[in-house]
């Protein structure tokens, strides 16, 4: 293993940082991230850190990884603080996490009740004007250019699609398709079957099912399905061997630290009999 220590600038005086770079084994050029307080006490993850720390320092912009303050985030973080500063006294935020469908007030007849005092009148209902309501239709196209990022603010790579998801209506790509059929596993209980009719693809804005995300009508097959337990398969093998293979280099690696801390010991004591 290859260690390199230095201090940490983003941190409070005395702290140090420690990167440690295997050379061996499965995961040979890996590299993990240490901190080291002013008294010796070492840290593997931030969350170990944030709660040493306490209130002394604000971590929310600190990257662990590289051990620097993001900018952008500590930014973001500022006009955020800003905002609820400026908002704090007009209530409570809104913290609805409702997909982006307008609320549309209904422009259809509503079941009316006349109130008389007329024995013979009636009260009429329409149970079914009662339940639809309109909805807004390619409201999918809202989540397009949305990306994920991760901590480091590096772009997440995308889904693939099989090629049996074809996406109907304007304007609609891969991402827009990926995120409605996201959106409709998780708000649908019902099955995702597609667009099952064809004159949907001549006319949209009449034939689309608003209960089916934007794609033409596809099956899943038991070949499919055999693919992708093989392919679950798969990656939970090299899971495995990547958390053996991580077991088995932090176990070499507390090993080589009490050599070196027992290294240590027989040195100082040889120096007090001398």
């Amino acid at each position: 293993m290859e260690k390199k220590r230095w201090d940490c600038t983003a941190l409070p005086k005395g702290w140090k940082m420690e990167e440690v770079t295997r050379k061996s084994g499965l995961s040979a050029g890996k590299s993990d991230v240490y901190y080291f307080s002013p008294s010796g006490k070492k840290f593997r993850s931030k969350p170990q850190l944030a709660r040493y720390l306490g209130n002394q320092m604000d971590l929310s912009s600190f990257d662990f990884r590289t051990g620097k303050m993001l900018m952008s985030k500590l930014n973001k973080n500022r006009q955020r603080l800003r905002y609820d500063n400026n908002n704090q006294n007009k209530g409570k935020p809104d913290l609805n996490t409702s997909l982006p469908v307008r609320q549309t007030a209904s422009i259809f007849k509503q079941p009316v009740t006349k109130v008389t005092n007329h024995p013979n009148n009636k009260v009429k209902t329409d149970p079914q004007k009662a339940v639809d309501q309109p909805r807004q239709l390619f409201w999918e196209k809202k989540l397009s250019g949305l990306n994920a990022y991760d901590i480091a603010e590096e772009l997440v790579k995308t889904m693939e699609l099989p090629k049996g998801l074809q996406g109907v209506g304007p304007g609609c790509t891969d991402k827009t398709l990926l995120s409605a059929i996201a959106s409709a596993l998780h708000t649908s209980a019902a099955p995702i079957t597609g667009q099952l009719s064809a004159a949907v693809e001549k006319n949209p804005g009449v034939w689309l099912n608003t209960t089916q995300p934007l794609c033409k009508a596809f099956i899943v097959t038991d070949e499919d399905i055999r693919k992708q337990e093989e392919l679950v398969y798969s990656v939970r093998k090299r899971l495995e061997e990547a958390l053996m293979a991580d077991m088995l280099a932090h176990v070499e690696e507390a090993a080589n630290e009490g050599e070196a801390l027992k290294e240590e010991g027989n040195g100082s004591e040889d120096m007090e009999s001398v």
